[in-house]
């Protein structure tokens, strides 16, 4: 099947499942992607950030998952709404590319995560497979916050290795205020949990400052602006590090070797 040319496109779906962080490097290519009508489905947990689109539903409410493995007629005459379906879903599912090609459907797919080596930042790859330029900064606009001064922290990550030991424990000089995050499945005394990441987004854009490991809260906290130090042990933070404006990175060999002083001392950049 021929495929539409971007003046042709008028109504354009975007899939794109993964975790917060994975999405938030993806923005800049959604944007790049944006038709005369462009609608999005992603993960439950990201639907709050899909700002730019006409319409975003979850994958599962669209009933994509049912594709393949149970009778779903009417998905498939939801897809055929479109006339250009770009996907990060399905690309290594074979039975699913092979059922919605016979179907007829205008399908894009691209691979989920940068393979090992690729040589560029996730962002850059992402762009890449679109045709956006490269080099873009993911952005988050959250119009005007409360402003709170506060340094907030977020000490985990999905991935325990990721995880900066002296995150639970770290302090502050006494003139300043830090408020820690934690997850709907973490648990922390005193942290604050903000389910809806759009109100996580506007509550860090208030903050003073950020600190954060390699995870998805910590790309968002850079994606809206805040000053963030992002801490890196074992990914690479070539590949995968939080871009904006105000991000200083500490990478280490293990998250132990990173000592509350060189923190603080990252911070100091931001006139903390």
């Amino acid at each position: 099947m021929a495929r539409p040319t971007m003046g042709s496109i008028q109504r354009r779906l975007i899939i794109r499942p993964g975790a917060i962080g994975d999405f938030i490097v993806s923005l800049p290519a959604l944007a790049h992607l944006r038709a005369s009508y462009t609608e999005v489905w992603t993960t439950e947990t990201n639907l709050p950030l899909v700002r730019f689109a006409d319409a975003k539903r979850s994958i599962i409410s669209a009933g994509l998952d049912r594709l393949g493995i149970i009778a779903a007629d009417d998905v498939l005459e939801r897809l055929r709404h479109f006339d250009s379906i770009v996907s990060w879903y399905g690309a290594n599912r074979p039975d699913f590319r092979t059922l919605v090609e016979q179907a007829g459907l205008p399908f894009e797919f691209h691979q989920a995560l940068p393979p090992a080596g690729a040589g560029m930042h996730a962002v850059d790859y992402y762009s890449a497979q679109v045709g956006a330029v490269p080099g873009a900064i993911p952005h988050i606009e959250t119009g005007p916050v409360d402003r709170h001064d506060s340094i907030v922290i977020h000490p985990f990550a999905s991935n325990e290795a990721k995880r900066w030991p002296g995150g639970v424990g770290f302090s502050l000089p006494i003139h300043f205020k830090l408020v820690k995050l934690r997850g709907p499945a973490e648990q922390l005394q005193d942290a604050i949990h903000i389910p809806d990441l759009f109100d996580l987004a506007r509550f860090l854009a208030g903050a003073r400052a950020y600190v954060g490991n390699d995870s998805g809260i910590t790309h968002l906290a850079a994606a809206v602006g805040v000053p963030t130090v992002a801490l890196f042990g074992p990914t690479d933070p070539a590949v995968w590090g939080p871009r904006g404006k105000a991000v200083r990175i500490i990478h280490a060999a293990k998250m132990s070797d990173i000592s509350p002083q060189l923190v603080l001392d990252a911070m100091r950049d931001f006139g903390i």
